[in-house]
């Protein structure tokens, strides 16, 4: 900017609903610059499915991709999410649970552009559903329950901004800007 170059626009990187430290620093900087997000990984490398879709893929022998290692299945968190992402599915309507998933990306903050894959159609379905699925608040706090994310130091000593912070409120004023909330999806 000090040299009448463009700045940066969009920062790419993993995030998903299971891996969160993309919310540590990565977040804070974008709304900081007016950044949009591109996440990767959303759909935690397929790992993201039903029991049933599991058993299915245990019937047929197809395990899909392995790109991080051998084993295909579900470790115990991957499933205790998965079982969340179900039940948040059911409560609005949708058919796949990485639909849900992907709203709860988009409905985070402002202007996230999801990086997406799929080999099939079914695939591209459920991806496209994510636009219709509407999540509350208390849906999103439901599903960052499951598996608490840990903000890590500095957060946890001064805050991240957005809240009161008796550390910073003992030695100075903070006025605190009405932060951008997400682009809602669906049908409100």
């Amino acid at each position: 900017r000090d040299h009448g170059k463009s700045p940066f626009v969009i920062y790419q990187g993993a995030w998903n609903v299971m891996a969160r430290s993309f919310e540590r620093e990565i977040i804070p900087m974008a709304r900081a610059y007016g950044m949009a997000l591109a996440p990767w990984n959303v759909l935690a490398a397929g790992k993201l499915r039903t029991d049933a879709e599991e058993e299915a893929r245990r019937i047929s022998g197809e395990k899909g991709r392995m790109i991080f290692g051998p084993d295909w299945e579900r470790n115990a968190d991957e499933k205790k999410m998965s079982a969340a992402l179900e039940k948040v599915a059911k409560e609005v309507g949708a058919k796949h649970i990485t639909s849900v998933a992907i709203a709860y990306l988009m409905q985070k903050v402002p202007y996230v552009f999801p990086i997406i894959g799929g080999r099939k159609v079914e695939h591209l379905l459920a991806n496209v559903e994510a636009l219709d699925v509407v999540l509350s608040p208390e849906q999103i706090a439901y599903l960052e329950s499951i598996l608490p994310f840990d903000p890590g130091f500095p957060s946890t000593m001064i805050g991240d901004g957005l809240k009161h912070s008796n550390l910073i409120a003992s030695v100075a004023h903070f006025d605190r800007l009405p932060i951008p909330q997400a682009i809602r999806h669906g049908k409100e």
